[in-house]
């Protein structure tokens, strides 16, 4: 029961932190509704995304509500069948990037040591390696080709970055009184890392999370747009793809590209919405908007978001 009730109250404080930001609560409506389309779309729309057509190029009618494209395929069904795909890359590749950085980041700056040069040393090669010409070699070399690529390519481009500002914030807060007295009270290392020191950077990793989604979304169409991706799928780059090549723009066929572009700066959008509502929940300095102090800190208090926060709310 205590466990169950522990449970209720993170819920209640996450739903009152979605709704006392208004950043927070915008961005969460587009990614809820995106991730909605990517869990439930291609159950409702029953039709083949690659099935071919004699209406070639149509624009949008009741028969096609986004047109057709040079093959006779309805952009529609392609759109949300497609954005499962994509949806579910970023955030699988998003999500294992984020725990690989902040692994590193917190062992790195908490042990220090030979530890912290080797993995700096890791860390330093990938960030001044080209990402995009590292990502379309891993591409083309790796012996197979579809989304296990993409997501390996991403993975392995994309954590150096949050390694190295999680471990410069964990030599920050190594030097803070409380972890000072867990050490006194002996507790054990990964119990301080993770119960004293993680819970203050919650704010930065949650920040790390969102702009490492957008990437892996972004990467994953770009690599798929100059056709390093499973073309054999349907995802929105791929609709990108055969759309440039099948010189969409130049025939005037809007509605083949078009959808699949907005849907991603849409998407972004909504990351970058939710990433700075948080950053603004868990700084109060960076709020402009007057908001209900004591109920804000009653949500960082819940969430553990950052305990300099709830010092300055106070």
């Amino acid at each position: 029961m205590q466990t169950s009730s522990r449970f209720a109250q993170t819920l209640q404080a996450l739903w009152r932190l979605v709704t006392l930001n208004r950043k927070v609560t915008f961005g969460f409506a587009i990614v809820g509704f995106f991730l909605l389309m990517a869990l439930f779309g291609p159950l409702i729309v029953r039709g083949d995304p690659t099935a071919f057509g004699d209406d070639i190029l149509d624009p949008p009618s009741v028969a096609h509500w986004l047109g057709t494209n040079l093959s006779g395929q309805d952009v529609f069904t392609q759109l949300v069948v497609g954005a499962r795909a994509s949806i579910a890359l970023g955030f699988i590749a998003g999500g294992i990037t984020t725990i690989i950085s902040v692994a590193v980041g917190l062992v790195s700056g908490y042990y220090g040591g030979l530890l912290d040069e080797i993995f700096q040393l890791a860390t330093n090669v990938f960030l001044v390696l080209p990402t995009l010409p590292l990502a379309i070699l891993l591409a083309v070399y790796l012996p197979f080709n579809g989304t296990l690529t993409l997501g390996i390519v991403i993975v392995v481009t994309g954590w150096s970055w949050g390694a190295r500002v999680l471990r410069a914030q964990t030599l920050s807060v190594c030097t803070r009184d409380y972890v000072e007295a867990a050490r006194a009270r002996g507790e054990g290392s990964l119990r301080i890392i993770f119960f004293e020191i993680f819970p203050n950077e919650v704010a930065l990793v949650a920040a790390e999370l969102l702009g490492t989604i957008i990437y892996a979304i972004l990467a994953e169409t770009g690599l798929e747009y100059i056709g390093l991706g499973n073309l054999n799928g349907i995802s929105w780059g791929t609709m990108l793809y055969f759309a440039q090549n099948g010189s969409a723009l130049l025939q005037g066929a809007w509605w083949w590209f078009l959808p699949p572009g907005l849907c991603i700066a849409l998407l972004g959008a909504g990351l970058a919405f939710l990433n700075y509502g948080i950053d603004e929940v868990a700084n109060p300095k960076l709020r402009k908007e007057a908001r209900p102090r004591t109920a804000l800190r009653k949500v960082i208090l819940r969430l553990g978001l950052r305990k300099a926060a709830v010092k300055e709310a106070a």
